[in-house]
C-alpha cells in the first residue's frame, strides 16, 4: 500500500508539497523491545462477551436488534455488504454482513463499546493487557496460512486473536492511542491480507467484481471516507466537512487517471495539477488540498493510513477547509479539500 504526497494550494497560487516518511518505531519504542521473548502477565485472549465483538457470527436479525436499521448499505470488494450506522458520529460503525452473518466490524465512533479495548485507550495499556504476537497461523479447510507482522504493523496496526476471531487495532501514532478497531473472521483476514502472508494449499480470494459492482463499491467507499474523515475531525474538535459533488468528480477523475496512466502523482501528465483540474471543472475555492493513496483494502484502511502520515493528517484535520470531494477508482483514492467560505 502507498500513501502519496500531501499537496496544498491557495488563492495566491502558492504550491507546497510535503513528502512524508514511512511510519517508524521511534514513538513507544520501548514497547517493542524484546517482543518475541516477552510474555504478558495480564492477558485477555477469549472472545468478547460484551460490546460490538459479540455481534461477530450473529445473523442480520440480531444485528438489527442491537443497532437498528442502517442508514445505508454499501457494497465491498470482499463479498460482504457494509451496514453503515452514521446518524451519530460518536457511535459510527460499519458492520460487514455476508450470507446473513456478521463477518467483520469496523468501529471508530468514540462512544462505541469495543470491549476488551476502549477507543482512545493509550497504546501502553493495550500492550500491558494483551499478547502481542508477530505471526499468526491459521488453518481453513486443510489450507494453512501464516501472517507475519513487521515493525510498522506492530506500531500502527497490531493484530490480536480473541477466541475464534481476530481484532485489528488502528493506532494513532501521533497521540499514542487507539483510533479504531476492526473485528474479522479468519476467512476475512485471509481474503483481505493486510499483512505479509505465506500459505500452503488454496488461497482464498475475493471474486473479481463486474464493472457495475466496481461502481457500487467505489461509490460506497467514497461516502465511507467522508464519514470517517468527519468522525476523525470531530474527535479533534474540528468542524465537519460538507460533501461537494463537483469536487468529488474532480477527485474521481484523478484517481482514474492515475490508474489509467500508471502514474501515482498529484500532477497528471494529461490534466495538470490540482489547481488546473479544479479550474477546468469550474470549482470556486479560496484554498485547496489533496491526499492520494493506492492499494489500501478499503475506506477505513486508507483513512487510518492518512491519519498516520503527517502531511495527510494536517489536511485531514485542517480547520481551513469547509468541503470535501472524494474520488475512488478501484484501489486508487483521492481526497480533494476546498475552502468555499468566500462564495
Amino acid at each position: 500500500m502507498t500513501i502519496g504526497f500531501y499537496v496544498s494550494i491557495n488563492e495566491n497560487g502558492g504550491n507546497e508539497i510535503l513528502i512524508t516518511d514511512e511510519p517508524t518505531l521511534e514513538m513507544n519504542k520501548s514497547l517493542y523491545q524484546n517482543l518475541d521473548n516477552k510474555i504478558q502477565q495480564q492477558t485477555t485472549t477469549e472472545r468478547p462477551n460484551s460490546g460490538m465483538g459479540v455481534l461477530m457470527g450473529q445473523n442480520l436479525a440480531q444485528l438489527k436488534e442491537m443497532l437498528g436499521e442502517p442508514q445505508r448499505i454499501d457494497e465491498s470488494l470482499y463479498g460482504y455488504q457494509w451496514y453503515i450506522y452514521n446518524t451519530d458520529y460518536a457511535r459510527y460503525v460499519q458492520v460487514g454482513v455476508e450470507n446473513n452473518k456478521v463477518v467483520t466490524i469496523y468501529a471508530i465512533g468514540e462512544n462505541m463499546d469495543v470491549t476488551p479495548f476502549k477507543l482512545g485507550q493509550p497504546i501502553e495499556e493495550i500492550f500491558n493487557s494483551q499478547v502481542i504476537a508477530t505471526n499468526f497461523d491459521i488453518d481453513i479447510n486443510g489450507n494453512s496460512y501464516r501472517f507475519e507482522l513487521n515493525d510498522t504493523d506492530l506500531n500502527i496496526r497490531p493484530l490480536i486473536k480473541l477466541g475464534d476471531i481476530f481484532v485489528q487495532l488502528y493506532i494513532d501514532k501521533f497521540t499514542g492511542s487507539l483510533s479504531s478497531v476492526r473485528f474479522l473472521t479468519d476467512e476475512m483476514l485471509v481474503k483481505q491480507r493486510p499483512y505479509e502472508l505465506s500459505f500452503s494449499g488454496e488461497l482464498i480470494e475475493p471474486d473479481e467484481p463486474s464493472e457495475e459492482m466496481w461502481n457500487l463499491i467505489e461509490e460506497g467507499t467514497e461516502r465511507e471516507i467522508l464519514d470517517i474523515t468527519n468522525v476523525m475531525r470531530l474527535r479533534h474538535n474540528v468542524k465537519m466537512l460538507m460533501w461537494d459533488e463537483k469536487t468529488s468528480v474532480v477527485a474521481y477523475g484523478h484517481s482514474k487517471d492515475m490508474s489509467d496512466s500508471d502514474d501515482f502523482s498529484h500532477t497528471s501528465k494529461k490534466f495538470g495539477s490540482l489547481s488546473d483540474r479544479l479550474e477546468a471543472a469550474n470549482v470556486t475555492y479560496k484554498s485547496a488540498g489533496e491526499n492520494i493513496a493506492v492499494n489500501y483494502n478499503d475506506g477505513p484502511a486508507v483513512a487510518e493510513g492518512w491519519l498516520n502520515s503527517k502531511g495527510h493528517r494536517e489536511s485531514l484535520l485542517s480547520e481551513e477547509y469547509t468541503h470535501l470531494g472524494v474520488g475512488v477508482y478501484q484501489k486508487y483514492y483521492t481526497q480533494n479539500f476546498i475552502n468555499k467560505s468566500q462564495e
